[in-house]
């Protein structure tokens, strides 16, 4: 039974975690980070895998279901499999999912399964080598495909994630929805959003999620099916006749806040109610000065006070922007 302590100001029920382990990436998408990266937290600056489980741990204890793990890229950081193998052993933990870019899957799919990971997120945002390389700047589309072949074979339900971005990869929209005909592929539509990383007019980037939509209808007819419980922020369809399903997410267009059952943690370790809020809490400090009896504390604050919405889109373009490597977008 939910902790009446886990419903925020708004009436929402908060039972998923976003726990960023790492800042670092090996690769430099254009939406994320400049060409040249961005300097990398010092190793002190970093949250320990202790620290990270006891957050996971007292999360879980206070009625958090659900956990996803996430960077940077959580794949570089040595060690991974350990911590998420401790994670999956949390009484109480319903799911524990990871978000990467594949680049590191094709031998880490197995063992991952392995440790106990439930599920795999994986982001792909072209399937032509060329464009793939353009956005990612050094990224082997056949080392990510390769990857997501591996997590098929390893027993990992597939869901890949495509932020889309106007004028870049907008024309790949019906080609990556063609990929569920076949194959019981979760695909994931992301309205772009600003990142810090020098996009300028972020704007004229957005394409709608009902432009999405609209696009797909013209080649697959398709209708909208229910969410599960954990479910994330998007909204889900299945082209007709099809094995898999696709989803929009969209931030910019269509507020999503009113059904957001999540916080995060950075790598940093700053507590965070909503991705775009600046208000934060510094765990890390609390755990290397004032020792974990505070901890259950903090973290029910972060939901007690959880923005009602974010302002994306009321600011001044760039205002909000941030760097996602970071947060653990």
């Amino acid at each position: 039974m939910m902790n009446a302590m886990m419903i925020d100001g708004h009436g929402r029920k908060i039972n998923y975690l976003r726990l960023s382990v790492t800042d670092r990436c090996n690769l430099r998408c254009r939406y994320c980070m400049p060409a040249e990266g961005v300097p990398c937290l010092p190793h002190g600056g970093i949250l320990r895998y202790e620290e990270l489980f006891l957050i996971a741990r007292t999360a879980v204890s206070l009625g958090i279901e659900k956990i996803r793990v996430t960077g940077g890229e959580p794949l570089v950081r040595k060690g991974i499999l350990g911590f998420l193998s401790r994670l999956a052993g949390i009484p109480g933990l319903r799911q524990l999912v990871l978000t990467t870019n594949g680049l590191l899957l094709e031998e880490m799919a197995e063992p991952l399964k392995g440790a106990g990971v439930q599920r795999i997120n994986i982001s792909v945002d072209s399937l032509d080598p060329e464009n793939f390389l353009r956005i990612t700047r050094r990224g082997d589309l056949d080392r990510v495909l390769a990857g997501v072949t591996a997590a098929a074979r390893a027993g990992f339900p597939i869901k890949l994630n495509m932020v889309v971005m106007r004028g870049t990869n907008d024309h790949e929209v019906v080609d990556f929805a063609a990929l569920t005909l076949d194959r019981p592929y979760a695909v994931r539509f992301i309205e772009f959003m600003p990142s810090g990383a020098g996009e300028g007019n972020w704007r004229a980037l957005v394409v709608p999620g009902r432009e999405i939509l609209d696009r797909i209808a013209k080649r697959f007819p398709f209708d909208e099916i229910d969410r599960g419980e954990l479910a994330g922020p998007a909204k889900d369809y299945r082209i007709r006749g099809a094995a898999g399903t696709i989803g929009v997410i969209t931030p910019v267009s269509g507020h999503f806040c009113g059904d957001c059952n999540r916080i995060r943690v950075t790598a940093s370790g700053m507590a965070k109610g909503c991705l775009f809020s600046r208000e934060e809490t510094d765990l890390k400090r609390l755990l290397r000065e004032g020792g974990a009896p505070g901890l259950e504390k903090a973290l029910l604050g972060i939901i007690r006070f959880k923005p009602g919405s974010h302002q994306l889109g009321s600011d001044e373009p760039g205002k909000r922007s941030l760097n996602m490597s970071r947060v653990g977008g």
